[in-house]
């Protein structure tokens, strides 16, 4: 299983994690990407099928407090963040954005 942290525009966000099944998460963040937008996904996959598996994904809610990691981050309703991940992956943010110690973690 893979965790998904979900970010949304909402003043109560509580930035939850849900889980889906390896399989799952490769539809929904391909070729190695850990950012994904809602809209983007139905048009990679189609409104049905991308619908379909973020409806499972809210199924699954995951307790932070025993979360064994977060493998994605998905944005609702934030479509400004998309300039700021051109690659689809944190990783690919510019390197400004994080300090020096998160630079030498993720060797950028």
């Amino acid at each position: 299983m893979k965790n998904i942290q979900v970010i949304d525009d909402a003043r109560n966000c509580t930035y939850s994690l849900f889980a889906v099944s390896e399989k799952d998460f490769e539809a929904l963040f391909p070729e190695k990407t850990d950012i994904a937008f809602p809209d983007e996904i139905a048009e990679r996959l189609g409104e049905r099928r991308g619908g379909a598996l973020l409806a499972k994904l809210w199924t699954r809610p995951v307790d932070k407090k025993t979360a064994q990691g977060i493998h994605g981050t998905l944005f609702y309703g934030l479509d400004h963040k998309k300039k700021l991940y051109p690659t689809r992956r944190e990783a690919g943010m510019d390197p400004r954005a994080f300090n020096a110690a998160q630079r030498r973690l993720m060797r950028i």
